[in-house]
């Protein structure tokens, strides 16, 4: 009877000991980020985070616009560059933010200050990543968009360099746009969706202005572009005027999220050639066309962007001890 008692409250003490072990692993595991991103993933442990988040943008988005598109396209480069991980947030020489297609980026500041203020309410749990993604969630919210739940409990990146950033590009043909978004998980709609996001925002006249007074070495104008529409961007962007003067990616329409950007893909009056070729392949055409209510099955342009955007945010994110949680976003730990 004695050993018999002693052999089950050594059972039954083995087996306390290992759920307790099992729940410390658990707890340590959601505090840090070690499972998928879900919706609500913070829990009490930081119930304000979104509430945090927006109004830290909203304000930084009221003082200057430009910060809208800006964190929006700083939320794509990071997660098109070894994930969604706030890497393209940490300051330095050699990191990503220096690379040459991100030194345009602008909002940065939106991001360190949520940042700050979550460290006052809820020290070392919210990550710089998944500050980013929600301030890319609240831009398309505050310009008119539609908004959508963001799971959360990203962890942030500890690498960070400018020679990793290959990006889509301003020339790029279709067949390539589709390889880069695919090798990122992402299929035809979701390009043609997450392009639409240029709805907002500008680019340089560096960029675009061959297109519109010496297309490929001939002297003239793109001739796919509508001849009405380039003298207003020749008048935008000069032939020797200065080449980081900000054009519209969006005309007539840049500071609202809507399907006007793709209206004036398919009326040939954007200035990326990027953009304009989606109108020529038969796939992005068609997609366009079902995001404008002109070919059925019909799409809601702010559902499938809301879709794509939650896709893209779960790019190769960090979680484990695979990442950490910055106490500044621009600095390592």
């Amino acid at each position: 009877m004695g050993r018999g008692y002693d052999l089950l409250f050594s059972l039954v003490t083995f087996l306390v000991l290992v759920a307790a072990v099992t729940a410390q692993g658990n707890r340590g595991s959601s505090r840090r980020g070690g499972r998928t991103p879900r919706v609500g993933f913070y829990g009490n442990r930081c119930r304000n985070v979104e509430s945090i988040v927006s109004s830290v943008v909203r304000s930084h988005v009221r003082s200057n616009p430009a910060n809208a598109p800006g964190i929006l396209r700083m939320h794509f480069h990071d997660c098109f560059v070894r994930g969604c991980d706030g890497s393209i947030l940490l300051a330095g020489n050699t990191t990503e933010r220096n690379a040459i297609p991100n030194r345009s980026l602008r909002g940065f500041e939106a991001i360190e200050e949520a940042k700050a203020r979550l460290e006052d309410a809820c020290p070392g749990t919210v990550s710089c990543a998944d500050i980013l993604t929600l301030a890319a969630r609240d831009v398309v919210v505050l310009t008119g968009g539609q908004g959508w739940r963001v799971p959360l409990g990203r962890l942030d990146g500890r690498i960070s360099q400018a020679s990793d950033v290959i990006l889509p590009g301003p020339f790029d043909s279709v067949d390539k746009q589709k390889r880069d978004f695919a090798a990122k998980t992402l299929n035809t709609l979701d390009l043609v969706t997450l392009v639409g996001g240029h709805t907002i925002g500008t680019a340089g006249c560096g960029l675009v202005r061959g297109r519109f007074f010496n297309f490929n070495g001939t002297g003239q104008p793109d001739p796919s572009i509508d001849p009405s529409f380039v003298p207003l961007v020749q008048a935008r962007c000069p032939q020797n005027g200065d080449a980081t003067t900000r054009v519209d990616l969006d005309a007539g329409s840049a500071g609202r999220f809507d399907t006007s950007f793709l209206r004036n893909v398919r009326s040939s009056r954007v200035v990326l050639q990027s953009d304009l070729v989606l109108w020529s392949d038969p796939e992005t055409r068609a997609i366009i066309e079902r995001l404008l209510g002109l070919r059925f099955p019909f799409l809601r342009f702010g559902s499938e962007f809301a879709r794509s955007m939650i896709k893209m945010s779960l790019i190769e994110v960090k979680t484990g001890s695979d990442g950490e949680i910055r106490r500044v976003c621009s600095a390592i730990n």
